[in-house]
This record gives C-alpha cells, sequence and structure tokens, in this order.
C-alpha cells in the first residue's frame, strides 16, 4: 500500500510544481530519466531561499525519513484498525492492544529488554524528563543528588536546572577531548545520596559512544540507577540493557526511520527502579504514562526496531564505508579539517568537521543543495558557539566553523560525492575571502596579533 502511495507522490507533486529527490522515496520509486535544467516551475523557494529541486538530505541525526516497510505496517491501523487500543468491549480495541503490545516486545527485544520494561512516550524529550525527574522526586526523601555530563542534550541539562530550583544538586561532569567521560572521575563523583547517573549513549552533536558498559558496573557496584539517553544509539549499535547495567533508556521512534511523535522508555523491573508519573490522566501505561497510546505510531516504531535489528550490522558497514568516502574526499581536497570528537568510539554515522578560517553559519548559507546542520548553536541573538564543542575544550574561533554531516540507511554514494564537491566549493570561496587565511598560509601565527580596539 505504501509503495503504491510513494510511486504516485512525483505526480501528485508535479500539480504543485514541486520535484521528490528523497532517498526514501527513490529506495521504492522508478529512477526518474534524465530531465533538462531546472525551470521556473522545478525551483523551490522557502523562507527567501531558492534550490533548483529538494536539497540533498545529510541531517540524519535530527531525523529520518520513514522506512517504506514502516509506513506498510503503520496504515491499516489509521484506515481500517483504527481502534482505541484502551477499549476493552470490541475487537476494534483488542485488534489495536494485540498490536501495541506486538511493538512493546519488538522494542524490548533490539535492546534486550521485556517487554513489560517498556512505556511508550511522545518521545525522547519526554522519557528523559520522566527519568531524571521522575525517579528523583520519588526518592526525594533519601536521594538529593544527580551526576550528568556538559554535553547531554539540552532535555536533560534542563531537567537537571529544574530539579537544582527545587533544591536538588546537580554535578556536571566535564568530558576529555575526545568526549568521553572520565571514568574515575565519575566514580569519585558518586555520594551516598546520588539519586541518579545520567549519560548520553551517542551524543547527538558529534558521535561519539560512551563506554555504556564500564559506566554501568560502576554505577551498579555504588547502588546508583543509571539512565541514558538512547535515541541516537538505539538501533545503530548493539545495546544489551542488562549487560550495561542500564536502569532507564530513552528511546525515540524518528531517529530509526520510524515516525515523530512516538518514544519508548525503558524502566528496569529487577531490582525495580520507581519513578513519579509526569502527568495526570487514565493511568495508561500502567499508570507511568496517562494518555492514549497512538496505536499507528506505536506499530511504527516496533515496525522500525524490527527492521534495525535484522539490517543494523549491514547499514554500519555500509555506513562506515560512506563516511570515510566523504571524509576523505573533503580531506584530500581541502587542509585544516578537524573531526570533532573520538574517531575510535564514534558512531560511523555522525560526521562532525570543522573548517578553519570559514564561519560555519556562511557555509550553511552557501550549501543551499546539502541539508546540514552546524555544530554552533547560533541564534540570531547570541553568537555563542556549541556548548558541546566547548566542553572538549575546541577553540571558539573552529567551534563556530563546524558542519554536522549525517549518513543514513538511505544515503548514497552519489550523494555523498556531490555532498563533498559542493562543501569543498563553498569553502574554497570562504577561505579566498578570508584574510585571515592568507595571513595563516604567509606563516603568521593569527593567535600572536595584537588586534586593535576601537
Amino acid at each position: 500500500m505504501a509503495r503504491n502511495l510513494i510511486r504516485r507522490l512525483p505526480i501528485l507533486y508535479q500539480n504543485h510544481h514541486y520535484r521528490l529527490f528523497s532517498s526514501a522515496t527513490a529506495a521504492v520509486a522508478p529512477s526518474p530519466s534524465p530531465s533538462p535544467s531546472p525551470t521556473d516551475e522545478e525551483i523551490v523557494e522557502m523562507k527567501g531561499v531558492k534550490v533548483s529541486g529538494r536539497p540533498l538530505y545529510m541531517d540524519m541525526q535530527a531525523t529520518t525519513p520513514v522506512d517504506p516497510r514502516v509506513l506498510d505496517a503503520m496504515l491499516p491501523f489509521y484506515l481500517s484498525r483504527f481502534g482505541n487500543p484502551h477499549s476493552r468491549t470490541h475487537l476494534y480495541g483488542w485488534e489495536s492492544e494485540a498490536a501495541v503490545e506486538t511493538a512493546r516486545a519488538q522494542v524490548a527485544s533490539l535492546i534486550g529488554a521485556n517487554p513489560k520494561e517498556i512505556f511508550f512516550t511522545s518521545g525522547a524529550t519526554e522519557c528523559n524528563n520522566i527519568s531524571v525527574k521522575g525517579v528523583m522526586r520519588f526518592y526525594r526523601d533519601k536521594k538529593r543528588h544527580v551526576i550528568t555530563t556538559q554535553t547531554e542534550h539540552k532535555c536533560v541539562l534542563d531537567s537537571c536546572r529544574h530539579l537544582q530550583q527545587e533544591g536538588f544538586e546537580i554535578t556536571y561532569l566535564p568530558v576529555k577531548s575526545d568526549g568521553l567521560v572520565d571514568l574515575d572521575q565519575l566514580a569519585a563523583a558518586i555520594r551516598p545520596d546520588t539519586g541518579l547517573v545520567s549519560v548520553m549513549a551517542v551524543n547527538n552533536e558529534i558521535g561519539v559512544v560512551q563506554p555504556l558498559e564500564e559506566i554501568g558496573r560502576i554505577c551498579r557496584e555504588k547502588g546508583v540507577p543509571f539512565h541514558t539517553d538512547g535515541a541516537q544509539a538505539l538501533g545503530k549499535i548493539p545495546i544489551d540493557v542488562e549487560k550495561m547495567g542500564i536502569a532507564l533508556m530513552s528511546l525515540s521512534g524518528h531517529k530509526i526511520y520510524g515516525p515523530k511523535g512516538v518514544g519508548a522508555l525503558y524502566l528496569r523491573r529487577r531490582p525495580r527502579v520507581r519513578v513519579e508519573p509526569q502527568m495526570s490522566g487514565g493511568g495508561q501505561e500502567r499508570g507511568i504514562r496517562s494518555g492514549t497510546v497512538p496505536t499507528p505510531l506505536v506499530v511504527g516504531m516496533g515496525a522500525a526496531c524490527e527492521i534495525a535489528a535484522k539490517e543494523m550490522e549491514y547499514d554500519t558497514r555500509r555506513v562506515t564505508s560512506l563516511q570515510e568516502r566523504l571524509l576523505n574526499g573533503i580531506r584530500s581536497r581541502l587542509d585544516e579539517v578537524v573531526v570533532n570528537g573520538s574517531m575510535e568510539h564514534r558512531y560511523p554515522g555522525n560526521l562532525n568537521l570543522s573548517f578553519a578560517y570559514v564561519e560555519g553559519e556562511s557555509l550553511l548559507m552557501g550549501l543551499k543543495e546539502v541539508a546540514v546542520s552546524s555544530g554552533s548553536a547560533c541564534t540570531s541573538a547570541s553568537l555563542e558557539p556549541s556548548y558541546v564543542l566547548r566542553a572538549l575544550g575546541v577553540d571558539e574561533d573552529m567551534a563556530h566553523t563546524s558542519i554536522r554531516f549525517g549518513i543514513g540507511r538511505f544515503t548514497t554514494e552519489a550523494e555523498i560525492d556531490r555532498a563533498i564537491e559542493l562543501t569543498v566549493q563553498q569553502v574554497e570561496k570562504l577561505r579566498n575571502m578570508s584574510p585571515l587565511y592568507e595571513m595563516a598560509k604567509a606563516g603568521i601565527d593569527l593567535k600572536s596579533i595584537q588586534w586593535a580596539q576601537h
């Protein structure tokens, strides 16, 4: 069903003056015949930016396209099997409930958990809030201290700051220059009143994979629950919650070629970890997360997890090959390109690069034909560089020049080659306009220059 819809999409979009260049669509749609140069009708304009067709998508850490097989699994629960899974008096409810439980088992299988330990939510942000706030509020009488790292996702850091306002103490551990947490520092930071250790599995910005098993062992020995934000890890690296000593884990559907708006919380049963629910309501999901479970989204996440379990090894090999192709292609033509974060302990689909003497936002503006993200968390009001890169000790100038390339299941070699060409062209263009690059090439030490104040 989904394949038939996708085959019709190019026709539907032509009526609205759009062209589809989605990699996911290309996976199931026939290859289009070569077309002449773009006409005015084929130009996509949005927010003042004009692009010839749709850009190459290389921002897989932000979101992934839905796998057509996932959409196939979801569609019946939108069209004919639309029952509320909490309706216990008729067939529509029963079949939806059965589908939800199947999906629960699929998610659990991917991380080595029991299906009864999986609770569906709206996404990883909600899971992180339940984990951090929920655990500490439940054990507030005895536990008043949380340990996390300076490179966590904003929702974990903001949850910790919220707890600080309630009187809890938070230790924000620094990371080493490669982005990894220092295990000795972690062990030394644990106190008798420490109620939770929260360390992200795979960093969303630099792709660094933390030593989960070692962290879990330390937490188990100290008797402290270990929570990890696994949104970027699920389906990308092997996870075994028992072996890794994980007590709570936050998962997201749309990072693994599933739908947006659904996530799952792993909550260990033995030894049991308790949380205080963060939302009041009908007591669904065994009281942990009230609200009607969205059957189509949950089915999609379950299907995405099942596909990931079968194809993770193949996807990793392919993505690794594409990452090497991208990095080698850029470095063979440009000098002073730095990889941010560990190359040894890294998910290969995340490549965060800094280009010396190039401002990241200017590079992004020039790369209109490639959908990528800047590692620099700049806004119109603030030009502060990424807090993750600053935590690594990256110089402010280099932190401002970073670009994150996201490679995924549907990325092609042709897209990688095109991204290399466009990136090299734009970096060379900006460097030719940069007096700093010219001075550096002349052998001048820029750090020794005393700039005049005006």
